[in-house]
């Protein structure tokens, strides 16, 4: 009789903590996913007792004019490290988008909407490189895209052997410049709907969810019918595409194209993936927390040029949050595998 009632006793405990463990993971999950945005808040709260420009609307509209090629490549990122890989040519990739446009139009006479597109074009097709280099080839992530950084930033020096191309029609500079109504320019509402866009698909659709199947395990994924190759190479072109259209947006707002633009982008671009809670590791993460992550860069270099701080010491400080939320995501896997 004894036997039966402890067995009974040591039955009922263990579904309690297989409970009690859940809902501590989840409650992790929770925090873990509100974090970047009470970091936002904080920042906020802090630069507005702090200056006295910060908390107006011209500021703010400000922030999105500055934060625009940052929250386009960041969209393109979220996909590839949610996956579990990498991209560290987007950079590059963004400046020989630029190159090929600006020769297409200015050397080359082709119209601008089209020369525009050739630079997209450009893009994707060095994101589809990188992704047949990793899945054909079997090329880590890091080493493909560190090749491929190299690769096209070479060739945006070569289109016109290193000179910048200056001279385009007025209307490509109002697309970053007027804003319609007082309030966007239209590069802001393309970030925006760039924005949406990938949010409906990486919430909604079969495509969106695989993305996460193949971060948590390729072999899973495969086993469970998804076809990891043909979606990682889709990644990388999307990502490397997106890094054209970033190109397209900076050049309207510098109203010129120069073959060292875009240097050191991939480490922002990652940073703000990361600092909005996607995991390095893949299988979490997603285009709302690089939207808060985007916002955060934006708002801290923002408020520390209204603080009057140097821009190395902004270098500094951006450090210092990457290295904090890398921590921050190794502390909130420990807890859901603990």
């Amino acid at each position: 009789m004894s036997d039966p009632g402890a067995g009974g006793g040591l039955a009922v405990m263990t579904p309690g903590g297989d409970q009690q463990g859940t809902a501590r993971r989840t409650v992790g999950r929770i925090l873990g996913s509100l974090g970047p945005l009470l970091g936002l808040l904080v920042l906020c709260v802090f630069l507005a007792v702090s200056t006295d420009t910060f908390l107006t609307t011209r500021n703010f509209l400000n922030v999105l004019d500055q934060v625009t090629v940052l929250g386009i490549m960041a969209v393109g990122m979220t996909f590839v490290i949610v996956i579990g890989g990498i991209d560290l040519s987007v950079g590059s990739v963004l400046a020989l988008a630029m190159m090929v446009m600006g020769y297409s139009y200015a050397e080359l006479g082709v119209p601008l909407p089209l020369a525009m597109i050739f630079g997209v074009v450009a893009g994707g097709g060095c994101g589809l490189v990188s992704g047949l280099l990793i899945t054909r080839f079997d090329v880590p992530a890091f080493i493909a895209t560190l090749a491929m950084l190299s690769v096209a930033r070479g060739l945006a020096n070569m289109i016109t052997d290193g000179q910048q191309i200056v001279g385009f029609p007025q209307w490509f500079n109002d697309l970053a410049q007027v804003k319609f109504a007082g309030v966007l320019t239209v590069t802001v509402g393309l970030m925006i709907a760039i924005i949406v866009v990938a949010w409906l698909y990486q919430t909604f659709r079969t495509g969106g969810r695989s993305l996460y199947a193949i971060g948590g395990s390729e072999e899973v994924a495969r086993l469970a019918g998804i076809n990891v190759k043909r979606i990682t190479v889709g990644v990388y072109v999307t990502s490397a595409a997106l890094a054209g259209v970033a190109g397209i947006v900076l050049a309207a707002r510098l109203d010129s194209v120069q073959p060292s633009s875009g240097f050191t982008y991939e480490l922002d671009t990652i940073a703000a993936v990361v600092i909005g809670g996607t995991s390095l590791t893949g299988g979490q993460g997603g285009i709302a927390g690089t939207v808060v992550g985007v916002l955060i860069i934006g708002v801290l270099r923002n408020g520390l040029n209204l603080l009057g701080v140097s821009p190395f010491t902004q270098q500094v400080v951006i450090g210092v949050v990457i290295a904090l939320a890398v921590a921050a995501d190794v502390f909130r896997r420990h807890r859901s595998n603990s």
